[in-house]
């Protein structure tokens, strides 16, 4: 199985390579950098595992929510990979691929309670739970909402993501005694991207390229910018 991630949806800039479990990563915080990081980034990974394009199986895409900019050059840079070689893609949610690295990281954690900053005085939210593989799976579904509005189940788990930071009180008096810690800095990750999606492409996930729509959440922000 040899799959390449693309993720941009924040300000860390990230690519990655899945090659039979393993994952080789380049990731770099790097506001308004992506355009001249990704493709430099997906070239050296390309070089250093001597592949081309058309030996993947797939391409896995961060595929929102988050900046509107930054999940539109994700999705362009896979659009042109995955035309040019012929290949299927695997949309990975970027809620996802943050409380994916947090499973990584922390063994002892089964249950993100996971937020972005989405500006506009709201979040976006999911809530996520580790599986019998370790990786994440969604409870619900994904929102963007007031961060007071949240809507969860009656888990205790950790307070995951940006949103954490920027709207903590409001969180913390939502969700109460059910928070057992809360981590800001998480990132989302290509290697998480990665990992989940070469479990997608797995489970029969993979969609034609053309199908392999970014998800903004707030419908009304997306159309207002696309517009300008």
């Amino acid at each position: 199985m040899k799959l390449l991630a693309v993720e941009t949806s924040t300000d860390a800039c990230s690519a990655a390579l899945f090659i039979d479990g393993e994952i080789a990563e380049k990731f770099a915080v790097a506001p308004r950098e992506h355009t001249k990081l990704i493709l430099p980034m997906i070239d050296q990974l390309m070089a250093d595992a001597q592949l081309k394009a058309q030996q993947l199986d797939a391409i896995g895409l961060s595929r929102g929510p988050g900046s509107f900019t930054g999940v539109r050059i994700a999705g362009g840079v896979v659009q042109g990979i995955a035309y040019g070689a012929d290949l299927p893609v695997v949309p990975v949610s970027t809620l996802a691929a943050i409380a994916q690295d947090f499973f990584n990281r922390r063994v002892d954690a089964n249950l993100s309670f996971t937020a972005m900053d989405a500006r506009m005085d709201e979040i976006f939210w999911g809530v996520y739970q580790r599986n019998e593989l370790g990786l994440a799976d969604l409870i619900g579904a994904e929102a963007v909402t007031p961060a007071g509005e949240a809507i969860f189940p009656d888990c205790r788990g950790f307070g995951v993501g940006s949103g954490w930071g920027v709207y903590a009180e409001q969180l913390g008096q939502r969700l109460a005694e059910r928070v057992l810690g809360v981590e800001v800095d998480v990132w989302p990750r290509a290697g998480c991207v990665a990992q989940l999606g070469a479990y997608g492409f797995a489970c029969g996930l993979a969609v034609p390229v053309e199908q392999a729509m970014p998800v903004y959440l707030r419908d009304k922000v997306a159309k207002k910018q696309s517009e300008r």
